[in-house]
């Protein structure tokens, strides 16, 4: 199945100067080439590698705001003050330009939520600002709740970067989650981006994996991800991890 939007990511040559700077200086970014070529597409390495960095940058170059949302919060003041400097140094191939989308961002959904509040308290904001979250405020919802509210409710045909999605939702809704995904991505209206760290979603069937913890971001398998590894070795052989946690 090829993929609706995104194409190619790729780096543009640079000055000395700014390779030794951030972002600049990310192990994987000088001379960087990624093709798309799934419609589901995992970021996987250890934290620090700079998958979140690459999945904003990618989504400001989409037209999402960089602190999370759609494009109809382009304008919109919430969470993050700055701007990707490494949007500044990358080129996005797009195969269609997204009518739609999201760029979900876990750790800020906080401050989204508060924006929709203030929308609700503006009274020149016209319209529900929760019809298409579910139709009440995100914050009289528990942390997983409302992420699982906003993605049932507002994704569908479109592209859809997911920075850490399973940070507020347990194993069951992390399985929600990947059935959303397909079935959206089975009307060929869709692609996913998501940067995560779960074993869970890592199982979704033909997706590529590319690896951060390789400078080349190599495309690597769900079973050789550090991710799965650990997580079934700790599962099926907790006496031999914890022999060493008490060590250390």
């Amino acid at each position: 199945m090829s993929v609706p939007f995104v194409a190619t990511v790729r780096h543009l040559p640079q000055s000395e100067e700014l390779l030794r700077e951030f972002p600049g200086n990310l192990p994987f970014v000088n001379g960087m080439e990624l093709e798309f070529e799934t419609p589901v597409t995992f970021f996987v390495g250890e934290n620090g590698s700079g998958k979140s960095t690459l999945l904003e940058a990618i989504a400001v170059l989409a037209g999402f705001p960089i602190s999370g949302g759609s494009t109809n919060e382009s304008g919109s003041r919430h969470g993050l003050a700055e701007k990707s400097l490494l949007a500044e140094q990358l080129r996005v191939g797009f195969r269609n330009r997204p009518r739609d989308g999201y760029f979900f961002r876990a750790e800020l959904q906080a401050h989204f939520a508060t924006l929709l509040d203030e929308r609700r308290d503006d009274p020149d904001f016209a319209g529900d600002p929760y019809a298409r979250y579910g139709g009440k405020s995100l914050l009289l919802q528990s942390h997983g709740e409302a992420f699982l509210s906003v993605m049932k409710n507002r994704f569908n045909s479109g592209l859809y970067l997911l920075d850490e999605p399973e940070s507020a939702l347990s194993p069951q809704r992390q399985l929600a989650l990947l059935a959303l995904m397909y079935q959206l991505v089975e009307k060929q209206q869709a692609q996913f981006l998501v940067a995560t760290h779960s074993p869970i979603l890592l199982t979704y069937p033909g997706a590529k994996m590319i690896s951060f913890d390789d400078p080349g971001l190599p495309s690597i398998e769900f079973t050789e991800t550090k991710h799965y590894q650990i997580t079934h070795g700790i599962l099926t052989r907790p006496e031999s991890y914890w022999k060493y946690l008490r060590e250390e």
